[in-house]
């Protein structure tokens, strides 16, 4: 199953570099070569993504990644919702730390006491 996370990591990977192959975004984002195929070919299938061959530097076939309009539309949404649950993520860990730090206080001040 393809998380909206990795959705967004392939996206923004190839907006930034259409030309990068699917090896190097598997090195980027340190999953398999297999997944990165796998993952992008659900893309293109949704049609956000467009694949097309080009003849490299080497003179050998690559293929160029770009975004259509709906997979840009897809982008900024799954951006949007993907921030909203990591800034709901950082609240939870600052209150945990504020917590904690609480709880630190206390046990230092007891401990400054010494036994009674």
């Amino acid at each position: 199953m393809l998380s909206d996370e990795m959705r967004l990591k392939l996206m923004r990977l190839f907006e930034a570099n259409p030309r990068a192959s699917q090896r190097e975004v598997a090195h980027e984002l340190n999953v398999s070569l297999g997944k990165v195929n796998y993952c992008l070919q659900a893309l293109v299938k949704k049609g956000w993504i467009k694949a097309s061959r080009f003849r490299n530097s080497r003179n050998k076939v690559a293929y160029r990644y770009l975004l259509t309009p709906r997979g840009i539309e897809a982008k900024a949404a799954l951006t949007v919702r993907f921030l909203r649950i990591k800034m709901a993520e950082y609240q939870s860990l600052r209150s945990e730390i504020e917590q904690l730090r609480r709880e630190a206080a206390a046990r230092q001040r007891e401990g400054m006491r010494g036994p009674a």
